[in-house]
């Protein structure tokens, strides 16, 4: 990290917000807020409709990163070929730390919820809760995936759900 935090980043990088998944930064502007001139990158999150705005001074601090390397991407898929590890505790505390998990940023973490959450064909229904908090890691997950290899996220999900179905199948 002996980069600079202003070159750290660049419009066109693809980056990751922690609640927010990976987004596309189109700018660095400035803009004056409470009498105060701040640089500001520009964030665009295509598929969810909205631009972020988040200060060039404190990106890393908030938790804002590059994507990660493919060979990091293999061990976040090598991650849902493990066994499925679920607490014991009362689904409320479960859900919320899944919840944090997946806001956190940390594709390591994110791959654990989907592989902790994932239900092959024989398997017991999901409720609705647990089927949502799926929902939002496998596509926090798989929009990587498809950012750091150059697919679509079709491609990516279906590839995510590949390792998913082997593991079942093992």
């Amino acid at each position: 990290m002996s980069k600079s935090k202003k070159n750290e980043f660049r419009p066109d990088d693809f980056v990751v917000y922690p609640a927010h998944g990976v987004g596309r930064i189109v700018s660095i502007d400035e803009q004056e807020v409470a009498g105060l001139k701040l640089e500001m990158f520009v964030i665009s999150f295509d598929k969810d409709k909205m631009t972020l705005r988040v200060p060039t001074a404190r990106a890393t601090e908030i938790g804002m990163r590059s994507l990660l390397t493919p060979d990091l991407i293999d061990r976040a898929l090598e991650t849902l070929k493990g066994k499925a590890r679920v607490k014991r505790a009362m689904w409320s505390r479960r859900a919320q730390e899944y919840e944090q998990k997946i806001n956190s940023g940390d594709l390591m973490a994110i791959a654990e919820v989907v592989r902790d959450l994932h239900r092959s064909d024989d398997q017991r229904e999901q409720s609705y809760s647990e089927r949502q908090l799926y929902e939002a890691a496998l596509d926090r997950l798989t929009r990587e995936v498809a950012a750091v290899i150059g697919i679509d996220e079709g491609g990516a999900q279906k590839r995510v759900e590949e390792v998913l179905t082997s593991r079942v199948a093992a």
